[in-house]
């Protein structure tokens, strides 16, 4: 069987299409479709128009490779409108034997969905279990075929905004291709880039996208939080051209090939040639000038990413330090500031867990784009945690086999 998935960024759009191999059960992506976003401001449209086109065009980039028609997909979203609302409910068991079964795990979530206090401006896109409760015995993951008398579940509900969630899946479906369903950004990272290890000691996911960055905090598990700060790749590279006076594309370039946010480690003669407004031409420009802009805006980020953690009230549980993802995690210096600045061990999050057309997106880039795909694999039309699509039994049956020995990952 074939998947899909549909990462609309505020810089680019990528589509992967991908097939589980029969033979041993590997995810090979057969097809990459890479174009530059339209349409987006930080995460959200603004545009349905051009959004629709540059998802068109990265869909047909990825059909052309792959040799499939891409009719459904996995598709990402994030942007400031999401967040989450943290619940608990309780059901009795009411059957003779006490049994706890799939079905009363899915009503303990059912109904803390339906009494979580969400806006009516808002939308659902995830019920996230974090952990369960039987008989008031604590840490219990799974708890079908144990026997109690009341389940109770500690729920994380992620919402967003109604009319940012179906602007994105109209522009998806002006491409022509049908939404199976939204998954958080930062869930879809943490699939291709954490460890089992780190989401049970604790760890930061800090996707620095081009907009904005996702901050989402794992423990024991489960996200136990999420926020989303205004800081993305897009700013690093503004500040350049503010502080260099040179075009966009010029410091993003620069950014790129001659960037870090550590101007100590250069040279204070160290040159580079960039262009200039005006009809001067090219101009010698200070790369330790070009780094000290670039640290400024990464000390703002992870104040902001600091708060985020601490807001969250974990961050003293966060053993695996921080992960990071997305386009900017690749300026150099940004692990050794990071553990200097915060005290928390850090690395730089790298899609695994895929073969075929890899050499292209095994870059921090493409973590959301391939744990979309990883996602859209694993619980195919019965989205994980997602009650937007009617699938949400189907899918639990998967999750709760999943959860017991040997049913997760290797």
């Amino acid at each position: 069987m074939t998947f899909a998935a549909i990462d609309v960024g505020t810089t680019k759009v990528c589509t992967l299409v991908g097939q589980v191999l029969p033979t041993n059960g590997d995810l090979q992506v057969q097809g990459v479709g890479i174009t530059p976003a339209r349409g987006l401001l930080k995460g959200v449209v603004v545009n349905i128009d051009e959004c629709s086109e540059a998802i068109r065009a990265s869909v047909q980039r990825a059909e052309r490779s792959s040799g499939s028609r891409v009719l459904s997909a996995h598709v990402g979203i994030t942007g400031s409108h999401v967040s989450a609302t943290a619940t608990r409910s309780t059901v009795t068991i009411n059957r003779s034997d006490r049994l706890v079964t799939e079905e009363d795990v899915a009503r303990v979530l059912e109904t803390a969905r339906g009494s979580a206090a969400i806006p009516t401006n808002k939308e659902v896109i995830h019920v996230v279990p974090r952990c369960y409760l039987l008989d008031g015995q604590e840490g219990v993951r799974n708890p079908v075929g144990l026997h109690g008398f009341q389940l109770d579940a500690e729920v994380h509900i992620i919402h967003g905004a109604m009319t940012s969630i179906r602007n994105l899946t109209k522009c998806v479906e002006g491409a022509g291709v049908r939404v199976e369903n939204l998954v958080l950004e930062p869930l879809a990272s943490a699939e291709a880039v954490l460890t089992d290890d780190e989401r049970e000691t604790g760890v930061a996911l800090v996707d620095i996208g081009g907009g904005t960055t996702d901050v989402a905090v794992f423990y024991q598990g489960s996200i136990c939080h999420m926020a989303v700060v205004p800081v993305g790749g897009h700013l690093f590279t503004q500040d350049l051209v503010i502080g260099l006076r040179t075009p966009y594309a010029a410091a993003e370039r620069a950014k790129i090939e001659s960037g870090s946010v550590q101007p100590d480690s250069i040279a204070a003669d160290e040159m580079l040639e960039m262009e200039a407004f005006g009809a001067g031409g090219p101009r010698p420009v200070s790369r330790r000038l070009m780094s000290d802009l670039l640290r400024a805006r990464c000390d703002e980020l992870l104040e902001l990413v600091y708060a985020a953690t601490r807001q969250s009230g974990y961050n003293a549980l966060l053993p695996a330090g921080i992960v990071f993802t997305g386009g900017s995690a690749n300026l150099p210096g940004l692990v050794e500031v990071t553990e200097k600045a915060l005290t928390l061990p850090a690395r730089i999050g790298v899609p695994q867990g895929v073969i075929g057309l890899v050499d292209t997106i095994r870059d921090p880039a493409y973590a959301t784009s391939v744990g979309l795909l990883q996602w859209a694999a694993r619980y195919g039309e019965e989205d994980g945690y997602d009650t937007r699509q009617g699938a949400f039994m189907s899918f639990l049956q998967n999750l709760l086999h999943w959860l017991r020995p040997g049913g997760g990952r290797e």
